[in-house]
């Protein structure tokens, strides 16, 4: 069973002088519920269906498949979505041992919300944390990008 290991941190200062690729991201969920989130995504100009399971008691691993399909696809099936959209750049930084940190960058509802990831072959694999990278918010539901969705970033702190 495909298994997504991953930690999640904030970001505190500046990391774009080592961003080496950046895309924009349209995600919805056709699901949101814990045990099965069925998300559809449009990430440079094509589209995903992607369905994860419930995470771990760490918050780190989870099931997770993903299907490409077509970004005509994607955009019918956005429509069909629950309320709530997620508008990101996502901008990939080298780390070492190849591993790398996806950096999103949210707008609309969610502007001003910086989160790095990075996808781990196991759950106790060590990795250098750059300067910039901020508290750990691994397992904190509010960071899950369909928690968003329904507790947007601009609302956290009216």
């Amino acid at each position: 069973m495909p298994q997504e290991i991953e930690r999640k941190f904030l970001v505190k200062s500046n990391y774009k002088p080592f961003v080496t690729k950046a895309e924009r991201v349209i995600q919805g969920y056709l699901s949101s519920v814990p045990e099965r989130t069925v998300r559809v995504r449009i990430r440079d100009g094509r589209g995903y269906l992607t369905i994860k399971g419930r995470m771990n008691d760490s918050g780190t691993s989870r099931y997770e498949w993903e299907k490409q399909i077509t970004a005509e696809e994607a955009g019918e099936l956005l429509r069909l979505c629950e309320p709530g959209v997620i508008d990101k750049i996502r901008q990939i930084v080298p780390s070492g041992n190849n591993l790398v940190f996806e950096v999103d960058e949210f707008h609309g509802e969610n502007e001003g919300l910086t989160v790095a990831e990075i996808e781990l072959p196991d759950e106790n694999f060590s990795f250098d944390k750059p300067d910039w990278l901020g508290e750990e918010v691994t397992g904190d539901k509010r960071y899950y990008n369909s928690m968003l969705t329904k507790n947007p970033f601009k609302n956290w702190h009216s």
